[in-house]
């Protein structure tokens, strides 16, 4: 039995964690803002706000053994801002990594992103989790992942007695997952940039859950990237849901969006243009054969699924 505490856990993936550690002999503590619904039995939940002195009272009195920090924000909610979702993402993993170390926690397993990586021309494809993190400051999602994964690089120099799990994951759908790019898919068509297939590459909610349970438990530590097979570009979205593409000129896109932003036409602004160019593609070699999960679905499995779900 471990006793294992989630942050973020009324989330889209804490709730499929939960799921997952259903009827497990764990002593499961689901933190967040409010609690999750259906908490199993092997669980119970704590308020927990990461942007305050709640992680150290909290994790000091719980004493975790394992902590499976999920807390972040992926789909800034209306009247979110840069400063806000930094205090969560990057100040929030600051303080539960000071808690965790302070109690003497044995793993602590993180969720990072493709997005570390950065949207560059000159990432290799597919990336390696010995490629370069370079999120971009023009993302701030991106560049917050970034900041958190130099973080715990320096925890793992400094305290070697914690064992991390990193996982760098790739864009999660499941049946009902709607965020700003699924957005994207609802459109009547597809937007892409001249000359770039924009790839994405996908994991199911599901695989994702179990790979958060195999990492809180008996998986190695490590840095894995986390991604179903294959990669699909806007032509294999656009046919998959019968859409057509309106393919722009990098430069003519930039001015569209220079102009819209400001005006409250849309949420997005030039630097849009390289998110659309140059999504990382993710490697899974390391998640099947040192980690020792192989993904049920494929990334075209997994879009197909949520298509089906969404109608389209």
């Amino acid at each position: 039995m471990t006793r294992i505490l989630i942050t973020g856990a009324a989330g889209m993936i804490g709730r499929a964690l939960l799921e997952e550690l259903e009827g497990t002999a764990h002593d499961v503590i689901a933190t967040d803002l409010h609690e999750p619904p259906n908490l199993p039995e092997n669980a119970r939940f704590c308020r927990m706000d990461v942007t305050t002195n709640d992680p150290a009272q909290v994790i000091a009195n719980i004493r975790p053994e394992v902590i499976v920090h999920l807390a972040s924000i992926v789909t800034p909610p209306k009247g979110s801002n840069r400063e806000l979702e930094y205090a969560v993402d990057v100040g929030g993993t600051e303080k539960v990594l000071a808690a965790a170390l302070s109690v003497g926690a044995r793993r602590l397993v993180v969720t990072s992103s493709g997005a570390a990586y950065g949207y560059y021309a000159d990432n290799a494809v597919p990336l390696e989790e010995t490629d370069p993190i370079r999120g971009n400051e023009a993302f701030p999602y991106s560049h917050h992942k970034r900041l958190v994964e130099e973080m715990l690089s320096d925890a793992r120099e400094q305290a070697p007695q914690l064992e991390q799990v990193v996982l760098r994951v790739g864009t999660v759908l499941g049946e009902g997952t709607e965020n700003q790019i699924t957005a994207l898919f609802h459109k009547p068509r597809l937007t892409a940039v001249h000359g770039s297939e924009s790839p994405f590459v996908f994991i199911w909610t599901r695989d994702l859950a179990r790979i958060l349970r195999r990492a809180a438990t008996d998986g190695p530590a490590g840095i894995f990237n986390v991604a179903g097979d294959g990669a699909l570009g806007v032509s294999d979205l656009a046919d998959a849901m019968g859409k057509p593409v309106v393919r722009l000129p990098a430069w003519a896109l930039r001015t569209a969006l220079a102009v819209a932003k400001p005006l409250g036409l849309t949420r997005y602004g030039p630097e849009q243009v390289r998110f659309l160019q140059h999504r990382p593609v993710l490697s899974n070699t390391a998640l099947k054969h040192s980690f020792g999960y192989v993904p049920e679905k494929t990334s075209a499995e997994v879009f197909d699924l949520w298509r089906k779900g969404a109608g389209l």
